[in-house]
């Protein structure tokens, strides 16, 4: 949880019965209060060895902020190359092979329309696998600001449909885009209520209608999208405690509950029909950051916490007297910041404080030594991701006892707020990749399978980017980003089109994501061109 993301006022009675102690003790009370606040990051004790000196104002042990991110040169693929997520996103996006002398098939869009033509392909017409290999060839890689809010820019998504774009603001406003065909156009804007800091969370219904937003407040608020008569309802948790913050909350498919993640460790279901919250569990030892279902039958989901482990839990047999997950994952040396579902009820992936982002396979739990291990790990960190730099440990290329993920992706930078991470649509790119926002300002795109970073866009923000989303059925995307701006990524084809003026393009040098077959075709163009002028003026000269 970030520094921004939590205002620092825990009760001292609330602080003592953390510590496990339950006493009126000025002293004793005193005494909890500071470990309490010592192990969120609220508070440091110091020494005066630990104050740099003015010749030496830098931390060898610790990054700054300002260089970017290592990526990892040759991910480990072990665990991915045999599990089943491989041959299902191969499926999707494209890339399988029906012959046996290769499973990557990456033919040119040439190639793919003369299959069409001739009658290779069922029906003479691409495929889906088919649009999302040709859609690889055209990520999003120019960025056009169409939103400036002047406050840091906490959350931003797309409705279900991509006809609605959703933004929260530190100004404590609520804004709603209409983003049908190739518009952006403000149409509604909701005052939040009872904000302390931030919102800090929004989701929409699953029939697009409504709303929810989240804050440091005893209450979830319900406000309604279109109508003529604006609904704004305060949907009160009672927690219980002093001071109490929803980090991440969902609606689930059929539109009856609400599930929200906690300060508190716990995760609450609120019931619509009969209006109150039914379940209060206590879930994790540290604030839960990201809930998520699994799929969109609402029985299985997700939980990510400041422990840094992954819970998957049923909510058929979630009981407040017996609050026992399905599984455990643990993995990760720092707390999980976001969680996002495959779709499917068996993947999904968590963004860390780490600095890295994990592929899960929910039917592989971890041990009870995997899961020690990650709350050692945890424990032992003595930095700060709010205001401190990255420590130069984090970017070493370690596997924890007992990690069961199928896959680490490591290339992004996850500083001072809960930085966010999704899977691409299945429309568009059959999911094939993994993207986030980052503390640099840009945006990260992973390709699943091998774990490199096939698209690294920077220059369209010029401070953290700590929400994206991608649009369900167009290549677009959105980032949110704490300099106050929404930009809008979309592909252009900068070989053939001068830039206008106040965009950023993203320039072929640095563009990692383009396949080998694009790039030598570039090239042989490029050359062809060369020679082709150089042969025009040596001609020229005979006659001069």
């Amino acid at each position: 949880m970030s520094a921004s993301d939590r205002r620092c006022r825990p009760s001292l009675r609330g602080s003592a019965i953390k510590c496990g102690i339950a006493s009126t003790d000025p002293s004793v009370q005193g005494d909890c209060t500071a470990a309490y606040r010592r192990r969120h990051g609220q508070i440091s004790f110091m020494s005066s060895e630990d104050f740099p000196s003015d010749e030496d104002s830098s931390d060898p042990d610790y990054l700054r902020s300002s260089l970017p991110p290592v990526q990892d040169p040759s991910p480990d693929v072990t665990s991915i190359e045999s599990n089943d997520v491989k041959q299902q996103i191969l499926l999707d996006s494209g890339r399988w092979a029906a012959t046996k002398q290769t499973q990557y098939s990456i033919p040119t869009l040439t190639h793919l329309i003369q299959r069409r033509e001739i009658g290779m392909d069922t029906h003479q017409h691409f495929s889906a696998g088919n649009c999302c290999l040709i859609n690889s060839r055209f990520l999003p890689n120019k960025c056009k600001q169409v939103a400036q809010l002047y406050h840091k820019v906490f959350c931003g998504t797309y409705s279900q449909d991509g006809n609605v774009f959703l933004t929260a603001c530190q100004d404590q406003n609520v804004r709603l885009f209409n983003t049908q065909g190739s518009k952006f156009e403000l149409f509604k804007t909701i005052h939040a209520r009872d904000v302390g800091w931030s919102v800090l969370d929004v989701a929409f219904s699953p029939d697009g209608s409504h709303l929810i937003y989240s804050s440091w407040s005893d209450s979830i608020h319900l406000c309604n999208i279109y109508g003529d008569h604006d609904v704004h309802e305060p949907l009160p948790l009672h927690p219980g405690e002093n001071s109490f913050c929803i980090f991440s909350l969902m609606f689930s498919s059929d539109n009856r509950e609400i599930i929200g993640g906690a300060n508190d460790g716990c995760l609450y279901v609120y019931d619509r029909e009969s209006n109150q919250r039914t379940l209060k569990i206590e879930a994790h030892d540290d604030d839960v950051n990201a809930v998520c279902f699994a799929d969109s039958s609402s029985q299985i989901l997700y939980s990510g916490s400041d422990d840094g482990l992954c819970k998957v839990w049923d909510r058929r047999t979630l009981r407040e007297d017996s609050p026992l997950p399905v599984g455990v994952m643990g993995g990760h040396y720092d707390g999980i910041t976001f969680i996002d579902s495959k779709g499917d009820a068996r993947y999904f992936v968590s963004n860390s404080k780490d600095q890295t982002i994990k592929l899960w396979d929910m039917r592989v739990f971890s041990s009870k030594d995997g899961i020690e291990a990650t709350k050692k790990a945890v424990s032992g960190q003595r930095w700060d991701y709010r205001w401190q730099q990255v420590p130069k440990r984090m970017t070493k290329k370690r596997r924890l006892g007992g990690d069961t993920s199928v896959m680490t992706y490591r290339g992004h930078s996850v500083l001072h707020t809960l930085i966010r991470c999704r899977f691409s649509p299945a429309f568009t790119t059959g999911q094939r990749y993994i993207y986030t926002g980052c503390s640099t300002g840009s945006i990260v795109v992973y390709d699943v399978l091998t774990g490199k970073v096939v698209r690294n866009l920077e220059g369209g923000h010029k401070s953290c980017v700590r929400d994206i989303s991608w649009h369900p059925y167009q290549h677009t995307i959105i980032s949110s980003s704490w300099d106050g701006t929404v930009g809008q990524w979309d592909y252009f084809d900068y070989h053939a089109h001068e830039p206008e003026e106040g965009e950023i393009i993203f320039h072929a040098g640095n563009d990692l994501g383009r396949f080998a077959t694009m790039s030598h075709q570039q090239k042989v163009i490029r050359s062809r061109r060369n020679l082709a002028k150089i042969k025009t003026d040596s001609f020229r000269k005979l006659y001069d």
